[in-house]
Parts: structure tokens; C-alpha cells; sequence
């Protein structure tokens, strides 16, 4: 246990930092969900609008410091790159 107020001050701050952390983490795990449950199902528009509205919670996620710009950046370009994989099979 912490003995002075300074270090019990910074366990208050890091228990609710991470729990912000946390939850903002699996929000974005959501919509990568529906991102890839679209891509599965092989519906390339819902795909689309899925990963249009993941961005930006992907994005805000990185401003927060809960991911970094990297990763999200990965991670973006890999699905929108098997997005456009799945139209260009599909029209072929």
C-alpha cells in the first residue's frame, strides 16, 4: 500500500485511467467486429460503411493514447486493403 499522499494519488489516477483505457479499447474491438463479421458475410458495401464508421473511433482512440498511431494505421490499411481485394474478386 501506498504511503504518501503523492503515490496514492497516482494509483486513484492510474486505476481510472485504466479503466477509460479499457473500456475505449474494447469499443473500437466492437466495430473492428463488425468491420470483419462484414467482410466474412461477403457483403462488400456493408463492409465499407462499417470500416467508414470505425475510422474515426480508431482514430479518436489514438488521440486518447489508448492505441498507437502505428497499429491503428496497420490496422486500417490491412482491412480496407481486404475490402478492396473483395470488390475487385467480386467484380471480376
Amino acid at each position: 500500500m501506498a504511503n504518501t499522499a503523492s503515490a496514492q494519488k497516482r494509483i486513484r489516477q492510474t486505476a481510472k485511467r485504466n479503466a477509460r483505457n479499457t473500456a475505449r479499447r474494447s469499443h473500437v474491438r466492437t466495430y473492428l467486429k463488425k468491420v470483419e463479421a462484414a467482410i466474412a458475410g461477403g457483403d462488400k458495401s456493408l463492409a465499407r460503411e462499417a470500416l467508414r464508421i470505425a475510422q474515426p473511433e480508431m482514430q479518436s482512440a489514438v488521440g486518447k493514447g489508448t492505441f498507437h498511431l502505428n497499429t491503428v494505421a496497420r490496422k486500417l490499411s490491412r482491412l480496407s486493403a481486404r475490402i478492396k481485394s473483395m470488390e475487385s474478386s467480386a467484380s471480376a
